[in-house]
């Protein structure tokens, strides 16, 4: 798949987000990224997530969400998992760290 459908998949799925999440996404860019230095990787939350940001909160750049490419086109491969479903996964799961939500958080969640 070539950038430009990996990114229009990407931002399908920003535009499917419930607008209550999708509302409560300040000051984050999502980036497409082809690989990351750990091939585990599917995807990085960088940034402030929005529970530890206080009055002092400003004039900061964006939090980043980044999705990488190459490991999600790998992992839905080995697994026979739909591209756009994995995309969904993966940002939604990106997000949740933007709310503040830990991946040991997650895990029992059952949504990890």
């Amino acid at each position: 798949m070539d950038h430009q459908e990996f990114e229009s998949l990407a931002t399908k799925a920003v535009q499917e987000l419930p607008d209550d999440f999708k509302n409560k996404l300040e000051n984050v860019d999502i980036i497409i990224e082809e690989r990351p230095i750990n091939d585990r990787l599917l995807g990085l939350y960088e940034g402030v997530p929005l529970m530890r940001r206080t009055h002092y909160y400003g004039m900061i750049l964006p939090d980043r969400i980044t999705l990488f490419k190459h490991s999600i086109e790998r992992v839905c491969g080995e697994r026979g998992i739909d591209v756009y479903e994995e995309i969904k996964h993966v940002l939604q799961h990106e997000i949740a760290h933007h709310f503040g939500i830990s991946d040991e958080r997650l895990r029992d969640l059952g949504t990890y």
